[in-house]
């Protein structure tokens, strides 16, 4: 499951960012159209493809299994005393 949430991560992003490219290029270039769609349902799309790409990688992440305690690497220098400061 953590692989797919990665894979459609990292496709929504790739694609939002293209969508978002696509209507900004468009609109720059004077477009208020483009494919029979308004450049800001284009832009929306984009955004929103964005963030379904940051979803998926925060699922990911909160899927991934943690390590214990006695297993976590801490600085040599650091005492149980610093950590509560």
């Amino acid at each position: 499951m953590g692989v797919l949430l990665l894979w459609i991560g990292r496709l929504a992003g790739l694609s939002g960012v293209l969508l978002t490219v696509v209507a900004f290029g468009s609109r720059a270039a004077g477009n208020f159209f483009l494919g029979g769609f308004q450049v800001g349902t284009i832009l929306q799309a984009g955004i929103a493809a964005m963030l379904l790409g940051c979803l998926s990688y925060m699922a990911n992440l909160a899927e991934r299994p943690r390590k214990p305690e006695h297993l976590r690497l801490s600085h040599p220098l650091a005492s149980s005393d610093d950590a509560a400061v």
